[in-house]
């Protein structure tokens, strides 16, 4: 008995050395999986540090300072030692209270929204056309490109020259067709048009290169289908292309929405918002609250540089919810 249980015991030695075995093995392993995931996470934090970086500096920063700006009573001297007293919304109420708030944000919508629909229209419509692939398309199509690649100040100093009401040539031309002269960028009836005109002129291109490119990314087979079936021009471009770049025509749309919302530089220059109030918008009052007195008005400033975030905010989630819809 004693013999065969002794025996019995060195049969099973190999077996639980060999589960041993096999267990040390599997820890090793998993260590390994762990270091390497552990390994692949501090490599993937190492290449987004210096975005989060970039964007605490220069975008959350400065809406931090732009929020505190809005709620505290700044002064030069506060502004400097940085002791202004809380507000709170009293700058906000200044601002809506204000008389050329309902000018400002009646501008800001005229030139947004005139900017954005004959930007998208003549984008479009320019698109459509370099679709064809002729001769000299390629050429044609970097040529309309000048003007969104010009510096805005290039740009609006032209127009500023075009617009000038004693030597400018778009009176000129009007000369020759029997129109009296315009007085564009000194009337109060003109001002806010001439710089929609100079505003849609610079976004032509951008509409035209991403719908263009929305456009490369629709099947030709579609269309040699419609044509076999009839269709005509019109009603390819109505049943196959507006349908199809519906997507890429929202993200255009919004883009532009966006960027012209905050335009500044071509307004100032081109007439500094005036005369008057004609041409003011909510940025270009911002800067002249802020910036454009002896004694700024550093609150309210940033309360309506704050306000045109919220119009901007609103809008981008219009457009989210809408974009859910559509692919739901």
């Amino acid at each position: 008995m004693t013999i065969a249980r002794v025996d019995r015991r060195s049969q099973r030695s190999p077996a639980r050395s060999g589960a041993t075995g096999t267990g040390q093995q599997t820890d090793d392993t998993s260590n390994l999986r762990r270091r390497q995931r552990r390994r692949s996470r501090l490599i993937a934090l190492a290449f987004v540090a210096p975005l989060v970086v970039y964007l605490a500096a220069f975008y959350l920063y400065p809406l931090y300072r732009n929020l505190d700006l809005s709620l505290r009573d700044y002064t030069v001297r506060s502004f400097v030692q940085g002791d202004a007293p809380f507000s709170g919304l009293d700058n906000f109420r200044t601002v809506l209270d204000d008389p050329t708030f309902g000018p400002a944000m009646r501008h800001t919508l005229v030139f947004t929204f005139a900017s954005i629909a004959f930007q998208y229209a003549a984008g479009l419509a320019l698109a459509v056309f370099f679709n064809r692939h002729f001769r000299l398309a390629g050429t044609l199509r970097a040529l309309f490109l000048i003007p969104w690649l010009l510096p805005l100040i290039v740009s609006a100093s032209t127009w500023s020259w075009m617009f000038n009401s004693e030597s400018g040539v778009i009176n000129y031309a009007l000369h020759f067709v029997g129109v009296s002269p315009v007085d564009w960028l000194n009337s109060p009836d003109w001002a806010l048009t001439s710089v929609v005109i100079a505003n849609i002129w610079i976004g032509i291109p951008f509409n035209l290169v991403i719908l263009y490119s929305g456009l490369q990314n629709i099947p030709a087979e579609l269309y040699e289908a419609a044509s076999l079936d009839g269709a005509g021009a019109w009603q390819q471009f109505r049943r196959i292309t507006f349908p199809l770049l519906r997507p890429v025509s929202a993200i255009t749309l919004l883009l532009g929405l966006v960027y012209t919302l905050k335009v500044f530089d071509l307004i100032w220059i081109m007439t500094k918002g005036g005369p008057g109030d004609a041409s003011s918008t909510l940025a270009t009052w911002s800067y002249q609250l802020g910036f454009g007195t002896l004694l700024p008005k550093f609150g309210p400033g940033a309360a309506v540089g704050n306000i045109l975030i919220v119009i901007a905010l609103v809008f981008g989630l219009l457009y989210i919810r809408v974009q859910r819809r559509q692919e739901a």
